[in-house]
């Protein structure tokens, strides 16, 4: 499959044909990737992620209108987040279309959540750009789907939780410890062990040491949750 042909099968993916196909070219073009004359996706993703925003409040208002603000804003944050936008990215195989440098595509540039994450929103900002926002709210609207009904009503981050729990019981914040590291320089899987001081404990693995933290408080705060059910 040629270039344009792969770019084609991706306005299919996200129900878009592009009017103007070079903001689509430019939205997948990494900085990493030298040209002279192409540019690349950096001032697209800046607005993108602007956009973004505005359609995801938009949503979130929508869907609970009674909503308190406090429980907004973490809805918020988990929907318009770089892991969430990379998700979204994967469903739609844009990791194929991105245009890398040598550097960059050899250490696994296509699987990265914030290569992925960063495209996805300058893909947005195209669409915003070539078709106006009622389209690009469309677009963005299907993408997200029922996350934007779903997600959680706190939807802070793992580790706050775990350490808010923590904090509540007198306790020490947890205590996250690096296992292992194994796999190649370029593609690495961290385990992480994470303690409370009451002995609790879990372990994850992840692709990142960020992410193995998240993943072990993740299934701790799980566990916890189910005996105090």
């Amino acid at each position: 499959m040629t270039g344009e042909d792969k770019l084609k099968a991706f306005e299919a993916r996200i129900g878009h044909k592009f009017r103007t196909p070079a903001l689509l070219e430019r939205a997948v073009v990494h900085s990493s990737k030298k040209s002279v004359d192409r540019e690349n996706n950096q001032q697209l993703e800046f607005l993108g992620d602007r956009v973004l925003g505005l359609i995801i409040a938009e949503a979130l208002l929508e869907v609970d209108p009674d909503v308190a603000v406090g429980d907004l804003a973490p809805r918020y944050n988990s929907l318009i987040r770089n892991k969430m936008c990379a998700e979204i990215a994967r469903s739609i195989n844009l990791g194929e279309i991105l245009s890398l440098g040598r550097t960059e595509m050899l250490s696994g540039g296509r699987r990265k959540d914030a290569l992925l994450g960063d495209a996805l929103e300058a893909v947005i900002a195209a669409i915003y750009h070539d078709a106006g926002l009622n389209k690009v709210r469309k677009v963005v609207r299907h993408l997200w789907g029922e996350r934007i009904r779903d997600v959680a009503i706190d939807a802070r981050d793992s580790k706050s939780l775990l350490q808010q729990w923590a904090q509540a019981r007198s306790m020490m914040p947890p205590s996250y410890t690096v296992i292992s590291q194994e796999g190649p320089d370029h593609a690495p899987t961290f385990s992480v062990f994470v303690n409370l001081q009451d002995g609790q404990s879990a372990q994850a693995k992840a692709s990142s040491k960020r992410q193995a933290e998240q993943a072990a408080a993740e299934l701790l705060m799980s566990t916890l949750v189910d005996k105090s059910a």
